[in-house]
């Protein structure tokens, strides 16, 4: 924001409190906090600039919540740990003084400065010129209010192998349907591949098949095998998903899974050769006639 530009909040002034965590010795062992304060406390639209040993402490959240009610501080500026660690706690603090928890900013001035420098001049410098940034930042923020709306609580899980499977019955199992899109006919992955599991050699369909039943009688968990996934449209909690189910050529309701139809098939052709590889070598070949009477390798 310029300098000659005079903030405002609707029709009053703009009044920011700045509040400069020292983290112990977290960020007052590489920076000079007492001349943070004072530059910024310069600054246009800064009502009040304090700091205090731990400002996340309950002490340090009543400064800021005294500010607010007593002083008409009407933006907040912290600058301390990481907004992963206490951002919530600041606004939900200024929040609790009557102030929109929206119009809180937070200055890194320990991860993204004291703890990545040594030079104490250096990262006084640095902290001011982050604190500066978010003090001009808050001076635009505007009240912002939580709203709900509906979400859509089915999961889709790509892949049917036993990652799936497994993720499939744990989201069931909370109580939310979950639909398994597999692109082979049938569930099971690599696992079912498998002889022994490593490394206690249990059995790998005993660990399998119970968990691939259970999936087929689950009422909460809907199937899509031999079907892929064609698009996803949308946004978090109101995802649109396009599947493509393949075709099988048979009825599905009646489908026994005797094979009969696969083997019987007048469109399938059993391989009459073979060969052994090794690398690019061919080792063993052998030439055999099909039905059609004509020779292959």
């Amino acid at each position: 924001m310029p300098e000659n530009m005079s903030p405002s909040a609707g029709n009053g002034q703009v009044k920011i409190g700045v509040y400069i965590c020292h983290c112990g010795v977290n960020i007052a062992a590489t920076v000079n906090v007492a001349r943070v304060r004072d530059v910024i406390s310069r600054h246009r639209g800064v009502a009040v600039a304090r700091d205090y040993k731990f400002m996340c402490s309950d002490p340090g959240q009543d400064l800021i919540k005294g500010d607010i009610k007593k002083l008409g501080v009407n933006r907040v500026v912290v600058a301390a740990c990481s907004p992963l660690m206490h951002e919530l706690t600041f606004r939900q603090a200024a929040e609790s003084a009557g102030l929109n928890r929206y119009l809180v900013q937070i200055a890194n001035i320990r991860e993204h400065c004291s703890w990545v420098h040594d030079d104490r001049d250096a990262a006084t410098a640095k902290a001011c010129a982050l604190v500066t940034a978010a003090v001009r930042r808050v001076a635009l923020h505007q009240p912002l209010e939580i709203t709900r709306s509906p979400v859509n609580r089915a999961t889709l899980i790509v892949g049917g192998g036993i990652a799936g499977i497994q993720a499939a019955l744990e989201i069931a199992n909370a109580g939310y349907h979950v639909y398994l899109v597999e692109r082979e006919p049938s569930i099971g992955g690599r696992m079912a591949q498998f002889d022994k599991t490593f490394p206690t050699l249990d059995c790998a369909a005993c660990i399998l098949t119970p968990k691939m039943v259970s999936v087929g009688h689950r009422k909460d968990i809907t199937l899509l095998t031999y079907s892929e996934v064609d698009s996803v449209s949308g946004y978090i909690g109101n995802f649109k998903i396009r599947v493509r189910k393949k075709a099988r050529y048979v009825d599905t309701e009646k489908c026994t899974g005797c094979g009969q139809c696969w083997s019987n098939c007048p469109a399938i052709r059993l391989p009459s050769g073979r060969s052994i590889r090794l690398g690019e070598k061919v080792v063993n070949e052998r030439s055999t006639r099909d039905g059609n009477g004509t020779e292959t390798s």
